[in-house]
């Protein structure tokens, strides 16, 4: 295990008294395993509640893709385990952002907001407008920031009417598709993949 962090609620600020503590970690299998048959587990669960870990290769391929989970495990401040290798990784993240990312989360965003009205529950619809919030703050600045401001809990119990949740929610995503900022078009795919068989290297 090189790195593992608590994601979720806890890390955006937004956690209650009934909220799980969500553990993901990444670690790196030995390069000689990748040699044999049976290759090593790109995933693994456990041993605690709520808690993943990804092989070090599969975390890189997610971040490429803009995995929000992902994403949120470099930069959570609630940091349980961290190797020289972790460090390193979590210095990477610049590599993984890209305007690519405010694409894949308006598209996940847009998803759930298809539901609402129909089975969307507020919490979701909580975490999609605090998704489109990253990814506008993403896209203006550059940097990959999840503290939320607790206001949005109001959007969970109720105090902040529906409806206005959903505008809200939609402004947000009519801002982020004319937002302006230095991301580039695409992640660092080299610089990530040059890390990665630096990494394999040093697990021979």
């Amino acid at each position: 295990m090189i790195l593992e962090a608590i994601i979720g609620s806890h890390a955006y600020g937004l956690a209650t008294s009934s909220s799980d503590v969500d553990r993901r970690g990444v670690f790196v299998a030995p390069t000689e395993a990748f040699w044999l048959l049976e290759k090593p587990p790109t995933s693994v669960e456990g041993p605690d509640p709520e808690q993943l870990s990804w092989e070090v290769e599969h975390f890189c391929k997610l971040g490429l893709k803009s995995n929000p989970t992902v994403l949120e495990t470099l930069v959570s401040p609630l940091v349980e385990v961290i190797t020289p290798l972790g460090e390193e990784l979590r210095e990477l993240l610049p590599a993984f952002l890209s305007r690519y990312a405010v694409r894949a989360f308006t598209r996940a965003t847009e998803m759930q907001l298809s539901r609402a009205g129909r089975n969307l529950k507020p919490k979701q619809l909580m975490h999609v407008v605090r998704l489109r919030l990253v990814g506008l703050n993403l896209l203006r600045t550059g940097r990959y920031e999840i503290a939320a401001d607790r206001s949005l809990l109001g959007i969970r119990d109720g105090s902040v009417p529906w409806d206005d949740a959903v505008a809200w929610a939609h402004r947000l995503g009519d801002e982020l598709a004319t937002a302006d900022g230095p991301l580039p078009e695409e992640p660092d795919r080299a610089r990530v993949q040059d890390w990665l068989v630096s990494v394999r290297r040093r697990a021979l």
